[in-house]
């Protein structure tokens, strides 16, 4: 997508890093990465969702640790990067606590394609964009270059 710089390609590389740890770890293939406004990595996560609690995406642990850990006033200048769009839990929480921008590498509708061209069940939960929850962030993506890497991620978990 036009638009994303050569740091944004960076951070959302090493979100496809940890979504590959979480797979190999049993969990959904997501990551995420808290950048502050200088550039410099704050927090990082993958999903942690295989001991039953859905909950525990690494967009929502994000937001979480930046309202205890980051200054409210330099929240809204941070930025996001995850390897799949915000669902619209973790949209939410981002949009609560405050923070700005978010760059991911692959949209809810290309996740949602891929699952039901694999005859998965849809989700429990709305398939929205973040825009549709948190009309007011800042979003990029997706990124080209990591949708075919990210997509056999989702393949081998959809396949186990």
């Amino acid at each position: 997508m036009a638009g994303l710089t050569t740091a944004d390609l960076s951070h959302l590389r090493r979100c496809v890093e940890l979504a590959r740890e979480a797979l190999e770890a049993g969990d959904e293939p997501f990551g995420s990465v808290l950048v502050d406004p200088d550039g410099t990595v704050l927090h990082e996560d993958r999903n942690r969702t295989a001991d039953g609690d859905q909950t525990r995406h690494p967009e929502l642990e994000l937001a979480r640790w930046a309202a205890v850990h980051v200054d409210a006033d330099v929240r809204p200048r941070c930025t996001v990067y995850t390897s799949g769009e915000h669902c619209p839990m973790c949209a939410a929480g981002h949009a609560w606590v405050g923070l700005g921008r978010i760059v991911y590498a692959v949209s809810t509708a290309q996740l949602t394609a891929w699952r039901s061209g694999w005859g998965l069940a849809p989700g429990p939960v709305a398939p929205l964009p973040i825009t549709a929850v948190a009309p007011g962030l800042p979003v990029a993506g997706p990124a080209e270059e990591l949708v075919d890497e990210l997509r056999e991620l989702h393949h081998r978990q959809a396949t186990r």
